[in-house]
């Protein structure tokens, strides 16, 4: 068991513009007011809160038929991709809460850019109903949080909102876990690049733990660093409703508290992600408090040392 006190830093991203309904932005609010700061304390950790990115909109991109709200969109993945860059190099470990799944295209960037500098491959893993690969040319909606894997990893360059030349993750490198919710041609997308996908079918045939054995494996094996990025979703909505994309069959209490347990014993996690949580869709705070809960079984909590709550 890894139980290393680590420094954290978090940083709140209010964006809900990548997706096609409101609420997301309310996010980082209800991660603080569940307790994630304190119980990541209680374990042991030192955090510090960055507070929330205001950034203004990005005035210096030209709209685009395929992706809405792209100048607000672009300017929070500016922002987060220096802020988790500046922390990563300072010997720290950022977690972006969030507000929607846009925001990973800021958070893995700037991880990108920490990883090509000191020499280490990024790996990221991916817990979410959807691959979330798609471009402007190929999305349904045009929301750009359908968009993130496939943006850095450098097949969606459809704006200059990051340089042409920066880092970028391997889609090898991918590891998307939990995924049922997948548009035709983002299938081929996701096939053609060679993504690791490891939907709610492997899961069940395979169990969990052997599919987290397998990347943990294959990231130790090369000293990788691993962003972990969470979605709410991931989640089966009866446990997690607080989403605006809510798929049934998703991973169990149990299972997601099982891949979160293990990745703390593996010592490898560089970085995460909370994201899609949506307050206004929540249950008198239900979706937030479990997101907490995996979150501090990430940091060291085991299952064990959960108190009894009254019913």
């Amino acid at each position: 068991m890894n139980t290393r006190p680590t420094s954290i830093t978090l940083i709140g991203v209010p964006l809900e513009e990548g997706a096609g309904r409101g609420g997301a932005a309310m996010g980082p609010a209800a991660l603080r007011i569940a307790g994630i700061r304190q119980a990541l304390t209680d374990l042991g950790h030192s955090v510090s809160d960055h507070g929330d990115l205001r950034p203004q909109p990005a005035a210096d991109l030209a709209d685009h038929p395929g992706a809405n709200q792209l100048q607000v969109v672009a300017a929070f993945t500016r922002a987060l991709e220096a802020a988790t860059y500046d922390v990563a190099n300072a010997a720290k470990l950022p977690i972006a809460l969030g507000g929607d799944h846009a925001l990973a295209m800021g958070s893995v960037s700037g991880m990108a850019r920490h990883a090509a500098e000191t020499g280490r491959p990024l790996f990221v893993l991916w817990l979410d109903a959807h691959a979330d690969f798609n471009t402007p040319d190929t999305s349904p909606s045009g929301n750009i949080h359908g968009m993130p894997v496939a943006f850095f990893c450098g097949q969606a360059e459809f704006s200059p909102i990051l340089p042409a030349g920066r880092p970028l993750v391997d889609p090898r490198k991918v590891y998307q876990v939990g995924i049922r919710s997948v548009d035709p041609t983002e299938r081929e997308l996701v096939a053609e690049h060679g993504v690791n996908v490891f939907d709610m079918r492997a899961i069940d045939e395979l169990g969990v733990a052997a599919i987290m054995r397998r990347i943990i494996n294959e990231v130790e094996a090369v000293n990788g660093l691993l962003h972990v990025s969470l979605d709410v979703d991931f989640l089966d909505p009866d446990l997690a409703p607080g989403v605006g994309t809510t798929v049934p069959g998703g991973a169990t209490f149990r299972e997601a508290h099982l891949v979160m347990e293990m990745l703390s014993d593996s010592g490898l996690v560089s970085s995460l992600d909370i994201v899609e949580l949506n307050p206004f869709l929540d249950d008198r705070g239900k979706s937030a408090r479990v997101m907490v809960e995996l979150t501090a079984s990430l940091f060291g909590r085991r299952i064990f040392d959960r108190p009894t709550r009254a019913a």
